[in-house]
């Protein structure tokens, strides 16, 4: 019992750390379906440009993988939703988007192949 007063801190942080994180899980998961979606869909551009950068040209289905892993790290929950193929299907969407941002963007471009070699990206 005195560990539990002398600790009392501690286990008020926990406290409020969970309502915290409870009353951020109840707004994202209030958000319909669309905004949930263009959440994930944002989320998964900054992830194929991430993959982009640290495993290079070449390794298209090792940076699917890595995205995926990424993903089921980020939204475990909405990983038991999608079938990998849905997965897939929205990854090749966000490399779209990250093609179009390469071609548009010179940040990006410089950030992605600061070589200035793109390979098959």
């Amino acid at each position: 019992m005195n560990n539990l007063i002398d600790n009392w801190f501690v286990i008020v942080a926990i406290v409020v750390l969970l309502i915290f994180v409870g009353i951020m899980i109840f707004a994202f998961l209030k958000q319909p379906s669309e905004g949930q979606l263009r959440k994930i869909k944002e989320w998964l551009l900054f992830a194929v440009t991430q993959a982009e950068v640290e495993l290079g040209t070449g390794t298209g289905r090792l940076k699917l993988r890595y995205v995926y892993d990424l993903f089921i790290t980020k939204f475990k929950w909405f990983a038991y939703l999608i079938s990998f193929e849905a997965f897939s299907d929205l990854v090749d969407d966000a490399l779209d988007e990250m093609r179009d941002m390469l071609a548009t963007n010179r940040a990006v471009y410089d950030l992605v192949a600061p070589d200035g070699d793109l390979g098959d990206v």
